[in-house]
């Protein structure tokens, strides 16, 4: 009760010194359109939803060319976004919140899809390259920086012979949709253990878990 009453003490403090500053731009990546709801692309999507139903928050705001939510997350605001404009130009959208609230490129946490890691697999990472992925691709030439968070959620590899944007834009098995279900989830957790104890926490915390 006692370390509960002094967090909601210390919260109130931090919510009164910050006033209306958000402090982390959330963004999910996939493509907008039924026609790609619960494709391998729409993992990010898919996570941050996640993280809206955790923090109790729901996608009502259509701006910055995205769909967003605020919220709280520990002591610190925070706005999710799932930007529509399509994988390949998510930067633009993130630019442009970034922008209006004035946030720092190190305060900006981004969750997609990653055919490097085995499906439901998670790897928390504090900047990076592209390697390989559009979405992020586009984000570092918006923001002109690599210097930003990331969760990535396992999708698996390719079969051999098939085309990659067929992979990426294709279903989950049967079988891989409850793993990637936890594993949205999962990365809802990472999300908030990297804003209430910082990425070293989430990146031991998570990377440290073994693969089935």
């Amino acid at each position: 009760m006692v370390t509960g009453y002094v967090k909601s003490m210390v919260c109130r403090w931090i919510f009164v010194m910050n006033g209306d500053k958000v402090m982390y731009i959330i963004a999910g990546l996939g493509n907008p359109s039924k026609e790609y709801e619960g494709t391998r692309h729409n993992v990010g999507f898919l996570s941050v939803d996640a993280l809206a139903d955790k923090i109790g928050v729901s996608f009502t705001e259509r701006k910055h060319k995205a769909i967003c939510a605020k919220g709280m997350i520990g002591c610190e605001k925070v706005i999710l976004a799932k930007p529509q404009t399509f994988m390949n130009n998510s930067g633009e959208s993130l630019r442009e919140i970034t922008d209006f609230y004035k946030v720092d490129a190190a305060h900006v946490i981004v969750l997609y899809d990653d055919i490097s890691l085995d499906v439901g697999q998670l790897r928390v990472r504090a900047k990076g390259s592209a390697g390989g992925h559009n979405g992020i691709k586009s984000i570092i030439q918006h923001l002109g920086t690599q210097e930003f968070k990331r969760v990535r959620v396992g999708i698996g590899d390719k079969p051999a012979r098939m085309d990659l944007a067929d992979y990426v834009l294709g279903h989950f098995s049967r079988e891989e949709q409850k793993r990637i279900q936890d594993a949205a989830k999962d990365a809802a957790d990472a999300v908030c253990m990297i804003v209430e104890k910082g990425i070293d926490a989430a990146m031991n915390s998570f990377n440290a878990q073994k693969k089935e």
